[in-house]
């Protein structure tokens, strides 16, 4: 087959899902850069291809079935067979239980749950015949606890957590590495800088992760032979508390 590899990043921001993006692409993947528009992505994609790389833009929501399954065959037939696949959709919110509403509760479980159940799915569909590839999903600290206030967002994120735990023990027989990390920390992001200014002030010190670290632990994660596969991959700066 003359194509190359498509790894498509579902979720991919300004930080982390870019990272990722560029760091697959680096790796000799067609970076697919999946946010809810294309204009969302164009960004990112236009800096790939500036290095001379191979990226293209897609506008998907991932909460919808029937897009999600476009976008795989739209892949496949457009780009090259999926060899990689990451979910990396975010979802943090903070409200008292009180104040969350069923809206809110509802579309978190959408975007961080049952997304990932739809990608992880597709991924596994194109994979499966082939019985290799690699599917990542960004996990966080509410994976592993529910904090106060976090409700919504630790219920989605232990549902993610026990998708990827059924998924790999259900593909890594077939060949396909399924993965979760749990990102224990804040991220080096616009968002961190605006909200958290002190916590921000912490990367001077390296107190904060930064995106092209985790990227490089996720293309070390689809590296790994087989012999020796990584499932739960946790990554935090050295000054977290744990």
């Amino acid at each position: 087959m003359g194509m190359k590899q498509a790894a498509i990043i579902i979720g991919a921001g300004d930080a982390t899902g870019g990272a990722i993006a560029r760091r697959f692409a680096r790796g000799g993947f067609a970076a697919i850069c999946v946010r809810r528009t294309e204009e969302a992505v164009l960004p990112l994609v236009e800096s790939i291809r500036a290095a001379g790389l191979e990226a293209e833009a897609a506008g998907c929501d991932a909460r919808d079935e029937d897009q999600m399954i476009a976008l795989f065959d739209r892949v496949e037939r457009e780009a090259g067979p999926v060899g990689a696949m990451i979910f990396n959709i975010g979802a943090n919110v903070h409200f008292p239980i009180t104040d969350t509403t069923a809206r809110i509760y509802r579309k978190v479980w959408e975007m961080a749950a049952f997304a990932g159940f739809l990608a992880g799915r597709e991924a596994a569909r194109v994979m499966l015949p082939r019985k290799t590839g690699t599917i990542i999903f960004t996990g966080a600290t509410a994976s592993m606890r529910g904090g106060a206030g976090f409700s919504a967002f630790a219920g989605a994120k232990f549902a993610l957590r026990a998708l990827a735990q059924s998924m790999a023990r259900e593909l890594g027989p077939q060949g396909i590495h399924v993965a979760h990390s749990v990102i224990d920390g804040a991220i080096d992001t616009a968002f961190i800088r605006k909200n958290f200014p002190d916590r921000y002030k912490l990367k001077d010190e390296d107190g904060i992760l930064d995106p092209e670290a985790i990227a490089e632990a996720y293309w070390m994660l689809h590296n790994q032979p087989r012999t020796a596969w990584t499932h739960e991959l946790d990554l935090r700066p050295w000054i977290e508390k744990f």
